[in-house]
């Protein structure tokens, strides 16, 4: 136990402040304008071997073969329709930005109804809508399934998800999004990590690059920039001069723990005051060993059974190991962790020192 101290201690010695990471422009954030669109569609997959939708189970899946049979002349209204070779799905895209007129992008199918597998199966003509109501691409194709599905009389062998599915390249983009970068006089850079600091340095390094301030942060998660008067070129020649500027990123100090899994995610920032910490690990153990009592002969008794629980408790004591101040908190763990503690104490050891005042950082629990 003492040799685990002696480790904390040496483990704990103080080291100089990490320096901030450093990334280009065009890796921390995101211009405005430039962004995918979400499209979604209902549609049917038809070909399956018996895998599809029960169509007593699923009356969406009846109406839309009956109307998409009607599209095509034939009536089957008040027919007893038994196929279990077509699927409701949903169908699901990505438009990305300055996609044009008669480029294809990938699609995701999912099973809507009761099917057992998509694996073979083909997509039917699917319109793809945004969140305008607009249709913006028609979707088709045949489904290719990463999972699989194969039963018998008495076992079923599932390997992935085969109720789900993709067709690469299997929507057709019919609308355009109107959006013209190269007019544009004025746009914003959105930071994917909010910081004041961050947002700053953008700013200094953008206007040390063009000779100007034509960059002003606005906001810790904001940077405007404007096009200069006498520029040689528009905003999408200056955005190219812009995106390779390398600038030191900066974060607040910040803990992420996950009890569910035990993960502890630290930032490089966290810093920890002087405090003194001890723990004791206590261990329980329950055994139950039953034993069978036999009765006398001739006494008419009866064969029991007897409880018999053994109950084992240890307790590990530890001596209070003092942490120096301004130590960082990855030095902390590797302390605490040459003394043997889980993550889940160490979880338990991290919320009892911000408790006290001694921990500079935000704990988030997710």
């Amino acid at each position: 136990m003492m040799a685990g101290a002696v480790a904390l201690t040496s483990l704990l010695a103080p080291l100089l402040p990490a320096q901030a990471a450093p990334a280009r422009i065009k890796d921390i954030v995101e211009i405005e304008g430039i962004r995918d669109n979400q499209l979604v569609g209902y549609g049917l997959v038809v070909g399956l071997n018996g895998t599809g939708d029960s169509l007593n189970n699923s009356p969406f899946t009846r109406q839309s073969l009956q109307a998409m049979l009607e599209r095509m002349g034939v009536n089957t209204r008040g027919e007893n329709l038994r196929t279990a070779n077509v699927a409701a799905v949903m169908v699901t895209a990505n438009l990305p930005a300055f996609s044009t007129q008669g480029s294809r992008i990938d699609v995701t199918v999912s099973a809507l109804g009761d099917a057992g597998s998509l694996q073979g199966g083909t997509l039917l003509v699917t319109p793809l809508l945004g969140a305008d109501g607009e249709v913006y691409a028609i979707a088709q194709g045949s489904v290719l399934i990463n999972g699989f599905e194969y039963s018998g009389d008495a076992a079923t062998v599932i390997s992935g998800v085969p109720t789900t599915g993709r067709i690469a390249s299997g929507a057709l983009i019919e609308r355009e999004i109107n959006f013209s970068l190269g007019a544009q006089d004025s746009l914003r850079l959105s930071l994917r990590n909010p910081d004041l600091t961050t947002s700053r340095r953008i700013a200094l390094a953008i206007n040390d690059l063009i000779g100007v301030p034509v960059a002003i942060p606005t906001d810790p998660a904001t940077v405007r920039l404007t096009l200069p008067a006498h520029f040689n070129g528009n905003i999408v020649d200056l955005l190219t001069d812009i995106e390779q500027l390398v600038v030191q990123t900066d974060q607040s100090a910040r803990i992420v723990i996950d009890e569910n899994s035990g993960i502890i995610v630290i930032g490089r920032e966290v810093r920890v005051s002087t405090v003194a910490i001890a723990h004791s690990n206590l261990t329980v153990t329950i055994a139950e060993n039953p034993q069978v009592v036999q009765p006398e002969p001739f006494s008419f008794g009866e064969t029991a059974i007897e409880p018999n629980t053994q109950i084992d408790v240890i307790t590990n004591e530890t001596q209070l190991a003092v942490v120096p101040e301004s130590i960082t908190l990855q030095q902390l763990v590797d302390g605490l962790n040459a003394l043997g503690i889980s993550p889940r104490d160490l979880i338990a050891i991290l919320q009892a020192i911000k408790t006290s005042g001694a921990l500079q950082a935000e704990i988030e629990v997710i």
